[in-house]
């Protein structure tokens, strides 16, 4: 199995990953004839540059504005994070707008017809910046760009085009791309209007990119789709991401990184935080993470057949803005992963039902992976209940003081056993009634060992739609077979019940 690796120690950008593919071995020229397909009037440029004293590939992506701006730019030094693109001043011309900061700038116009316009810039997040706006600023999706000098920008009303999502999936409809390219970009694109849409709660059609924003969005991801088609990878895995600290000022007051956008789109992906303040996960780079399916997880044991190093467009002091590709294939089948697991347990003969469900789910919420009840006969003939929880080694402390504090038991005892999980990811499908998970468990060598869709979405629709629980569960497991034939057979109505990959129960 083929298998391409992100080490993403300095996090992602769309720019990044585009010069690690190109640095790997993917000729350019593949990127721009991508690039030119769409016909939206941009080229990409690449150059060799230097970060933490290692040679990288830096690709950015130039409108005839930014052509412009960079020649009128071109003697100032600017530093970027992983911000998607250019390392010199991105201007509007037709909107008479000079970009500094990050995030997507969602605009709520004061005229009547209320809708929202997104632009992906990355975010500076210690900086000063002076914003003077005809329209309220949200940062979020779109162009991705970073300054570290301060330069008062306004915008104008006049001037201003935007795509819409059915705009922008027209163009990467209509381009001579291949199937497989088209796909995943428009998966992309619609993950990138939901997360939006959900954070400012507003219906995905009133969702719009900023003309310029778009521009480098749609090729940053549709070339991203191409790069990846060319290595020829089957399974993307990546390490935990480096998402940044620091702030960033909008119109709705200061904000952590990573900014709504980003970390609405990175679901549950493991992440954390390292080196100076900075915007280090974009929200291009969390959308080309969710568009190729990557899993993470560490490095497997694997023959590298090629590798290379993308540039973020800063230099940072001790910590290389770098995105690592490595590209090879697995060696040999790993063992199942093992880790410890922490086994809680009490006898409880003079507490309600109520109770103990009550007390059951708040162990839950608290971070147990699963509890459960089951009936015992106890000293002098009484009936009880014996409640084992399961949870990591470091909750132990945490999860005693609630049995101890919320049930009526005045004792427990607990133990350390060995713990054997397979590899879990998760896919989506659209059914006739919204979207629903799909746990998918694997064995280290990569084939489908267990697909099953997720209970919690399946009873939501079932609820909200009247239909029985059954039917949504068997639709969306149908969904899941028909579009993953070579991943796996279609799952099996048995296989939506049972127990978890590690041995807890679904429920």
């Amino acid at each position: 199995m083929r298998i391409g690796y992100l080490e993403c120690f300095s996090g992602i950008s769309g720019d990044m990953l585009l010069g690690a593919i190109v640095d790997a071995g993917v000729p350019l020229s593949l990127l721009e004839e991508t690039a030119a397909a769409l016909n939206v009037g941009a080229r990409l440029e690449a150059r060799k540059v230097s970060r933490g004293g290692l040679a990288a590939t830096k690709v950015d992506v130039l409108t005839a504005e930014k052509i412009t701006s960079h020649a009128a730019h071109e003697h100032h030094e600017h530093g970027h994070g992983n911000h998607d693109h250019h390392d010199h001043a991105h201007h509007d011309a037709a909107a008479g707008l000079s970009h500094q900061h990050g995030g997507s700038a969602l605009h709520e116009h004061t005229h009547s017809h209320e809708h929202a316009h997104v632009q992906d810039d990355g975010q500076t997040v210690t900086h000063s910046h002076e914003h003077s706006h005809e329209h309220a600023h949200e940062h979020g999706l779109g162009h991705e760009s970073e300054h570290d000098h301060a330069h008062p920008h306004t915008h104008s009303e006049s001037g201003e085009h935007h795509r819409s999502l059915s705009v922008i999936l027209s163009i990467i409809r209509k381009a001579p791309l291949s199937d497989g390219v088209k796909q995943r970009a428009t998966r992309a694109f619609q993950m990138l209007g939901e997360a939006e849409a959900a954070i400012h709660s507003i219906p995905i059609e009133r969702v719009h990119f900023h003309e310029v924003g778009a521009v480098d969005t749609i090729v940053d991801i549709v070339c991203s789709a191409a790069g990846a088609e060319a290595l020829g990878v089957d399974r993307w895995l990546a390490s935990p991401l480096n998402v940044g600290s620091g702030t960033v000022d909008c119109a709705h007051g200061t904000l952590p990184v990573p900014a709504p956008a980003t970390l609405a789109l990175l679901g549950d992906a493991p992440v954390y935080s390292a080196g100076q303040p900075m915007e280090r996960v974009t929200p291009t780079g969390a959308t080309i993470l969710r568009m190729l399916g990557v899993e993470y997880r560490s490095l497997p044991a694997m023959r590298i057949n090629a590798s290379g190093y993308g540039a973020g467009g800063r230099d940072t002091p001790g910590q290389p803005n770098l995105l690592r590709l490595l590209v090879g294939e697995e060696t040999a089948p790993q063992s199942v992963a093992t880790e410890p697991i922490a086994i809680i347990e009490t006898v409880i003969d003079d507490s309600s039902p109520q109770l103990l469900a009550y007390v059951s789910e708040l162990l839950l919420t608290v971070g147990a992976w699963d509890v459960y009840r089951v009936s015992v006969q106890m000293k002098k003939g009484r009936t009880g209940v014996q409640m084992t929880v399961l949870c990591r080694p470091d909750l132990v402390p945490t999860l005693r003081d609630v049995i101890l504090r919320e049930t009526t038991t005045i004792g427990l005892h607990w133990r350390l056993e060995n713990k054997i999980a397979l590899e879990r990811e998760f896919a989506e499908v659209q059914t006739t009634w919204g979207r629903v998970k799909i746990k998918i468990a694997r064995w280290p060598s990569g084939e489908l060992a267990n697909a099953a869709p997720e209970y919690e979405d399946c009873r939501r629709l079932a609820e909200l739609h009247k239909v029985p629980l059954k039917k949504v569960m068997q639709e969306a497991a149908r969904l899941y077979g028909t579009a993953n034939p070579t991943t796996g057979a279609p799952i099996t109505e048995n296989q939506t019940t049972g127990k978890e990959p590690d041995g807890s129960h679904k429920d």
